[in-house]
């Protein structure tokens, strides 16, 4: 099979939660071919859904976050290695492709948050942006669902922490720094090399590194806390470049670091399989069985506290040179915490001019 250029994942993964499947004959795959046609398009398709809420409760004890929020289900952006694939098969999807392919979204998002946030019961707590999904990945541009969520959060003054790869986030800087300058936001830049080819490797439809590092730059001059998430760590891939590439963030204001070794979760073994085969032959078997000896003989772990750190002498000295990169490039530099006093689910748009 062809490598398609501009994704991540090479093949659609069966889906564990469907008993019957719709599948392509050979002999129809290779008629295309000789008759220089495309049996698949390869276009990115976009379906509105209607959730009746958008906050979700987030229960696993090492992850440090009481509830996350997500605008879309499925991500444009395409990293191969991304643990949200497993979520698209709950919608009847693939992991593979499909999640890349059949973006869901969800216009009435900003509503859902406006009307949890005024309930009754609701007390300020610690929201994630992209828990899941990148909320600014490519379609957000044209919906402008994420920006109309942070408006809302603005008019409560409610604190929320966002991740992205994006850099469409400087198109809500306006929002952003007025968040900032009351404690009300966290970001984190997802930067996971800084080698353009690798890049594009692992992450078809992301930024560029180079925009991604404008990013960190533009939004610490203008206040904003920046945490740059190294994540995840892929042996004999980018774990070379975990001192460089804290030395340059830090360099561009960034007041953190953070990072995840890679685990390969559910139908993720099978795409990145056959992903590092094909992209990177010469090395694929090393890259696989350092990812086991991350992970105590395979290639997923979902042991709380161990799957995000992983376990064994390589786990161990990436964990010592993130422990020396803190300490030559961020020592005695303290992240800010959000403030959770401000908060008022009365506050209205008119009340905001006094």
């Amino acid at each position: 099979m062809k490598y398609i250029k501009g994704r991540g994942a090479q093949l659609n993964t069966h889906n564990r939660f469907l008993q019957h499947e719709y599948i392509i004959r050979d002999d129809f795959l290779n008629y295309c071919e000789l008759e220089n046609e495309n049996a698949d398009s390869n276009k990115t398709t976009y379906l509105e859904i209607f959730p009746k809420t958008i906050i979700n409760k987030v229960t696993s004890p090492d992850i440090g976050l009481m509830y996350s929020m997500n605008p879309y289900q499925g991500c444009e952006h395409g990293c191969i290695y991304c643990y949200a694939r497993n979520t698209h098969e709950y919608w009847g999807y693939s992991a593979g492709l499909d999640f890349e392919r059949k973006i869901l979204y969800k216009s009435n998002a900003a509503e859902l948050l406006e009307k949890k946030l005024r309930g009754r019961n609701w007390k300020p707590h610690g929201i994630m942006f992209s828990g899941n999904t990148d909320c600014y990945q490519p379609i957000e541009k044209k919906l402008k669902i994420t920006r109309e969520m942070l408006k809302v959060l603005l008019k409560l003054k409610h604190p929320a922490s966002m991740i992205t790869k994006n850099a469409l986030i400087l198109r809500d800087l306006d929002i952003l720094t007025e968040m900032a300058s009351m404690n009300l936001i966290h970001v984190n830049i997802s930067i996971t090399s800084l080698s353009e080819e690798t890049r594009r490797s692992l992450e078809p439809r992301t930024a560029t590194i180079k925009k991604r590092l404008e990013t960190v730059k533009i939004l610490s001059e203008n206040g904003i806390p920046v945490n740059v998430m190294m994540a995840p760590i892929i042996p004999s891939i980018n774990n070379h470049e975990i001192l460089k590439l804290v030395k340059t963030v830090t360099k561009l204001g960034a007041k953190s670091v953070a990072y995840t070794v890679v685990r390969l979760n559910g139908a993720i073994g099978q795409l990145f399989t056959d992903w590092v085969k094909k992209a990177y032959p010469d090395r694929a078997e090393k890259v696989l069985n350092q990812i086991k000896e991350c992970h105590n003989g395979t290639l997923n772990d979902s042991r709380f506290g161990l799957r995000t750190s992983g376990e064994g002498k390589f786990a161990e000295q990436i964990s010592d040179q993130f422990k020396l990169a803190r300490k030559l490039y961020l020592k005695d530099i303290e992240y800010p915490k959000l403030d959770f006093s401000l908060f008022d689910k009365h506050q209205t748009n008119q009340t905001r001019l006094f």
